[in-house]
């Protein structure tokens, strides 16, 4: 039997990359799949299709998780369409290089909207139908930034370090309550989001990871589906780095 079979699980961010690949490491794992998306509605379609190939179920949500009330209505869809939510991965998040001092603040609102904020409007909605079926999960991706931090990605890495200890703190609320909360803290992983590096660019990084490659995203997807599985019951709050080695 899959481990995740009867569960529903909401994914944020999932029509590409780590989101994608997480959504489909559910899906094998026999989780229906509530697959949201901001603004790329084909991909998230695509991914759908994806879902669908491995005999699984799956519904599209359009909403921007950083505005409240449209994480409550992504929760909202689950329920309509699945009546319950068992797991809510906050995988939706961007990022900016470049230095601190020549950010202005439009910027680092974006940013902080999203990476954090998201992950607390999509929980806090999440956790009033959990709360009452005294289950659930919630598995917040962060990055191994948000442990040691990163030159040139200082908010965003302020953001993954408060998305750590929101994912402590919030473990500790709710673990009377039969809901577990963890984090997933991605190294390098080879996905779309790194294809402005250039080739030199990529062997020389390849060459600061001790494993001498970057993760994929399947990597993070089977982590998850641990952290999403009965395998893990007894563990909560913590961060799981998943970095090739590289902090």
């Amino acid at each position: 039997m899959k481990s995740l079979s009867g569960k529903v699980a909401v994914v944020t961010g999932a029509s590409r990359g780590i989101g994608r690949s997480i959504a489909l490491e559910l899906a094998k794992a026999g989780a229906s799949i509530v697959i949201n998306y901001k603004s790329n509605e084909e991909e998230a379609k695509n991914t759908l299709e994806l879902i669908k190939s491995l005999d699984s179920f799956g519904i599209v949500v359009k909403a921007d998780v950083s505005i409240y009330n449209e994480a409550k209505l992504l929760v909202d869809k689950a329920i309509e369409n699945f009546g319950k939510i068992d797991i809510l991965v906050n995988n939706a998040g961007i990022s900016k290089i470049g230095l601190f001092i020549d950010m202005n603040e439009t910027e680092w609102n974006n940013i902080i909207d999203i990476n954090l904020k998201g992950v607390m409007n999509g929980s806090h909605n999440a956790l009033k139908y959990m709360v009452s079926q005294k289950s659930g999960t919630i598995i917040n991706i962060s990055s191994m930034w948000g442990n040691v931090g990163a030159s040139c990605e200082t908010v965003y890495s302020a953001t993954k370090g408060a998305v750590n200890l929101f994912t402590r703190a919030l473990a500790k609320e709710m673990a009377p309550s039969n809901i577990r909360v963890n984090a997933v803290a991605p190294g390098v992983i080879d996905t779309e989001m790194n294809n402005w590096l250039s080739v030199e660019d990529k062997k020389e990084l390849e060459q600061e990871i001790p494993m001498g490659k970057f993760g994929a995203g399947e990597d993070i997807g089977k982590t998850v589906v641990f952290l999403a599985s009965e395998a893990s019951k007894y563990i909560t709050g913590q961060i799981i780095t998943v970095d090739g080695g590289m902090i």
